[in-house]
C-alpha cells in the first residue's frame, strides 16, 4: 500500500509516526507552506513537516490545491490511499483520486461532534466519553460513511490539552489499525445518517472569543465543564473590577467543584492560597489562573500578589 499522508499540527504528527513505524510505504506528506510567526517574524515549520523531514519523507507544501502542478506531481505518487489528519478541506479531485479512497481521523465519535473543536465542545457539553473515529471523505464535511472508532473516557476534572494528548495517541493507533483494515479489505462501514436515525446530530463548532466568556449564572457543573473545555487554549475568562474601577481579564485554565457556600460572581478568599467563585448553585475552587499582562501561575501565587478586597466580578 502506497500512502500519502496529509496533515499539519502535533496532533497530525502521532498518526504519522505511527505509520511509519508500521511498516508502511508513506510515498509523500502534504502539509501547509511554512508561515511567518513570533516576534522576529521567522519562517516556521508545520510539526508534521518537522518529523517528516527528520524521517526522510517526500514533503510537499501546495499553496493551492487545484494548482495543476500540483496535482500532477500528487498524481505521480500513486497512492492507494490517503490519510488526513487535522488538516483542511480537499477538493474532490484531491480526496478522490487514490484507487482505495481517502480517509479521516477524527476526534470525536462521529456522526455527533462534527466540525472543528470536537474535543472542546465533548467537555464543555458534559460529556462521560468521547473518542477518535475514521471514515471516508465524500463531498460534505465530517458526514462520510465510518469505518472505526475507539470509545474513551472522559475524567471528570479532564481539560481539553490532556484529552487532546490521550486522543492523538488513540487516534494514531486507529489509523494503523484502519489502514490494515482497508489494505485487507476488511472492511465494513456504517452510514452516519443511519445512525443517526432521524435525530440532529451534536455539533462542534469553531470557537470564537464570544465562547470563552464565563457566566457565573450558570451551575457549577456547567461553568466547571465550560473552563476545562477552554483548558488550556483558548482559555476560559472572566472580568475583574477593581475599587478604582479598573478592569482587568482573568483566564481560568483549572478548577474543582466545592461546597463552599459563596454567593452568585462573589470571590472568597482566605488571603493565602485558597479562592472560590460563586456560580447559580454552588462554588468553584480555582487552580490556576492567568490575570491580564501576567503569566499563567498557580492561584496561591495569584493571591499573594493581588489584593482581592473590594474585588467583583463583571
Amino acid at each position: 500500500m502506497k500512502i500519502v499522508f496529509l496533515g499539519t499540527p502535533d496532533f497530525a504528527v502521532a498518526s504519522l509516526k505511527a505509520t511509519v513505524e508500521a511498516g508502511f510505504d508513506v510515498v509523500g506528506v502534504i502539509t501547509t507552506p511554512d508561515k511567518k510567526a513570533g516576534r522576529g517574524m521567522k519562517l516556521q515549520e508545520s510539526a508534521v513537516k518537522k518529523y517528516a523531514i527528520e524521517a526522510g519523507l517526500n514533503v510537499l507544501q501546495p499553496t493551492n490545491l487545484k494548482d495543476e502542478g500540483f496535482l500532477l506531481e500528487l498524481k505521480s505518487l500513486e497512492a492507494d490511499i490517503q490519510v488526513i489528519v487535522a488538516f483542511r478541506m480537499l477538493p474532490e479531485v484531491v480526496w478522490g483520486m487514490p484507487k482505495y479512497g481517502t480517509f479521516n481521523l477524527h476526534g470525536s465519535l462521529l456522526p455527533d461532534y462534527r466540525g472543528a473543536a470536537p474535543i472542546n465542545w465533548a467537555i464543555m457539553n458534559g460529556e462521560q466519553e468521547t473518542g477518535v473515529s475514521t471514515f471516508f471523505l465524500d463531498a460534505k464535511i465530517d458526514t462520510g460513511e465510518i469505518i472505526d472508532n475507539t470509545i474513551v473516557k472522559i475524567g471528570a476534572d479532564e481539560t481539553a490539552g490532556e484529552l487532546h494528548d490521550r486522543l492523538m495517541d488513540v487516534g494514531a493507533d486507529l489509523v494503523v489499525k484502519t489502514i490494515k483494515e482497508i489494505e485487507s479489505g476488511d472492511v465494513s462501514t456504517k452510514n452516519q445518517d443511519e445512525i443517526l436515525n432521524g435525530r440532529q446530530p451534536k455539533l462542534a463548532y469553531k470557537i470564537f472569543k464570544d465562547t470563552c466568556g464565563i457566566n457565573w449564572s450558570k451551575s457549577s457543573e456547567e461553568v466547571h465543564n465550560h473552563i476545562r473545555g477552554l483548558s488550556p487554549y483558548p482559555a476560559a475568562f472572566t472580568t475583574l473590577k477593581f475599587p478604582d474601577g479598573k478592569l482587568l481579564g482573568l483566564k481560568i485554565f483549572k478548577t474543582q467543584k466545592s461546597d463552599e457556600s459563596v454567593g452568585e460572581k462573589l470571590l472568597q478568599s482566605d488571603g493565602k492560597k485558597e479562592l472560590f467563585i460563586g456560580c447559580k448553585n454552588g462554588a468553584l475552587k480555582v487552580l490556576e489562573l492567568q490575570l491580564a499582562g501576567k503569566k499563567r501561575m498557580p492561584v496561591a501565587s495569584f493571591i499573594q500578589g493581588v489584593n482581592l478586597e473590594g474585588v467583583e466580578i463583571v
